[in-house]
Order: structure tokens, then sequence, then C-alpha cells
């Protein structure tokens, strides 16, 4: 089969590259549409993923396809079953995987960087990893289900509640997923803070209420502006040292602030405890996605969600080389095998 193979930082080669039958538990996967995430780009260049990297190994993680052999004792699909992977392969039996917080796992290891991925012709996966897909959802949206799942864990970690002000920070793809699982989970205004012109309209065509340059507009300005007292939840999604730091600024009293984007590991910013104690705020992250790509394939089947809207660059595997000089900068871009 061909396959894009990972060797070395900033070396990926397209090949023929052997696969092999689907054993006891396993299904193999014909790949028809694969999206290229932040993670590979930055294992591409040399950094770690969410789990341990040794190349040579196919990369690509967020994708979907049509089971084309089952291995013996699978049940939970056929041949010809459309489906979606969680890429997350679990050990079940440390101490985090029992303790229920298995995205912890002392032993995590997960396809497409771990193990061989989707940036080929044919992916073999664990049968545990497989969800179905209604056969009426393009594969393009159904590759989503990976970054949608992860979103659903940060929105789980923002603790929304119905009537909340909710503030995304940061428009790209990540950013307008959570802008719509935000409204779904109870928001009631929904403000986008993005200095791209062409992001901000995005975001108000995919229901954000209020979008605001902050290089140019000054956040308390756009509340008052708008006679909204406080953010209840801000939601980082870029990643940067100076938009973390703005999730902080833009909090009021009692806001949940989630750290989602991820920085560079050295990154570090200014923090006035006292601010923190006064204003009584909450600050977490979000990690991987512990057992809901489940929820992100029944919300991906329902339709409800934007997402083709939200690819960028459609590439062939040949192609795949332009997505990492690309990198992600104009949206989400997809590999089709």
């Amino acid at each position: 089969m061909k396959a894009a193979v990972f060797y070395e930082p900033g070396k990926i080669v397209v090949e023929e590259h052997p696969y092999r039958k689907p054993g006891k538990g396993e299904v193999l996967i014909q790949v028809k549409a694969a999206g290229v995430c932040g993670t590979d780009i930055h294992i591409y260049d040399g950094a770690k993923g969410a789990s341990e990297c040794y190349p040579p190994v196919v990369l690509g993680h967020e994708f979907a396809g049509v089971v084309a052999e089952i291995g013996e004792g699978v049940t939970r699909c056929g041949v010809g079953d459309h489906v979606t992977v969680d890429p997350s392969i679990l050990c079940g039996r440390c101490y985090e995987c029992q303790v229920g917080t298995p995205h912890f796992c002392q032993d995590y290891s997960a396809t497409g960087v771990t193990y061989d991925g989707a940036f080929a012709e044919y992916c073999v996966v664990e049968e545990k990893q497989v969800f179905q897909l209604k056969k009426d959802v393009s594969f393009e949206e159904a590759a989503m289900c990976e970054p949608v799942g992860c979103c659903l864990h940060g929105i789980d970690q923002a603790k929304i509640k119905t009537g909340d002000v909710v503030v995304i920070i940061g428009g790209g793809t990540i950013g307008a997923i959570m802008l719509q699982l935000a409204r779904m989970a109870g928001a009631a205004v929904l403000i986008l803070s993005e200095p791209d012109e062409h992001k901000r309209q995005r975001a108000l065509e995919l229901g954000a209420d209020l979008v605001f340059d902050p290089l140019q507009e000054e956040f308390q300005e756009v509340l008052k502006k708008n006679q909204i007292r406080k953010a209840n939840v801000v939601i980082e999604c870029v990643g940067s040292r100076a938009t973390m730091m703005d999730a902080l600024k833009f909090a009021g009293q009692g806001t949940h602030v989630v750290w989602f984007g991820l920085t560079e590991p050295d990154c570090e910013i200014p923090v006035k405890p006292y601010e923190i104690f006064q204003k009584e705020i909450t600050i977490t992250a979000s990690y991987v996605n512990p057992f809901t790509h489940g929820r992100a394939a029944d919300i991906v089947n329902s339709g409800k969600l934007k997402l083709s809207e939200l690819i960028s660059e459609r590439l062939s595997l040949d192609e795949i080389q332009k997505a990492f000089e690309i990198r992600g900068k104009n949206g989400k871009m997809m590999i089709f095998p």
C-alpha cells in the first residue's frame, strides 16, 4: 500500500509500505480521510506527541474510513461499515486506568503516534477503538470526530451552565468547534476574541454573538458596550503566552478558565496569586479525550456541527508535504489517501 512514513524530524516520505492483515480483535480500515493535527506538526518538528513516537512510523490519528476486513472475534463492526477511530490505546491495568482516569494511563499509546496510523491507504486498529458512523456522513466530517472528542473534554472541564457568558480565545479549527459545543452546553452569550477578520466573520456564521479584535479593542469595553457583566467561562484555544495571559485578564469573579491550547513545554507566564484569590478563578486544562470519542461520533452523526466549513486544504497523500509547509495556518488540513 501507499503510505507517508515519518523517518525523522523534517522528513516524511510517501512510499510503498507493507500492511498486515488484522489479527484477533483487530479491524483493517481503508482510510478515506485523515486530518492533519497540530500534534503531527509537533512530531514532524521533533517534539513529543501525547505518547512517544519511535520512527519510522506512519503518522495520522484523526481519520475515518470503511471496514475492509475484520479479525477473529470481532463482533461490533463488519466489512463495509463506515467508521471513525479513537486513536488512544489504554492498558486497562495501571492505577490510572483502574481509578477512572485512563487518559493518564502509565502505558498510554496511540495509533498514528506509537503505531502506524492513517496517512496511508489502510490502517489496522483494535476493535475497541472503532465507532460506527451513518453512511450519509461525509468522511471528511467523520475524520473530525477526534478533535471534536478532545474539545468535548475541554467543554466538560469548563463546567458551562445554562445561561453562561462564554469567551473563546482563538477562532481557528479548535476555537470554531468549541464555539459550537459551548452553545450546545447551554451558553447564552458566545464571544470570540480573534485578530483575524476572516475567522471573526466565520465565527458569526457559526453562531457567535459577539466578536472582537484583542489587538484593537479592550475586552472590558466590549462587555460594557454590550451590557454584559462578566465572563463566566473563558476557553483559550491558541496556545501562546499572550493568549494564556489574556484568558486570565478576561476572567471575572468566579470564572472558569480552561487553558486548552498547547504551548511550548518551557513556556512560562506571570501569575499573581492574589488576583486569583480575589476573583476566585478556577484554572484548569484539558488533556486528550477520555471516553469522549463515542459522544463525538454521536454529535457528528446528528449533523448538528458545521465541520466541512472548517477545512481549508484538501490534499492527496502524494501532496502531504504541503501540509507540513502550510502548517494549518488557514484551518484544518485533510488528507485523502
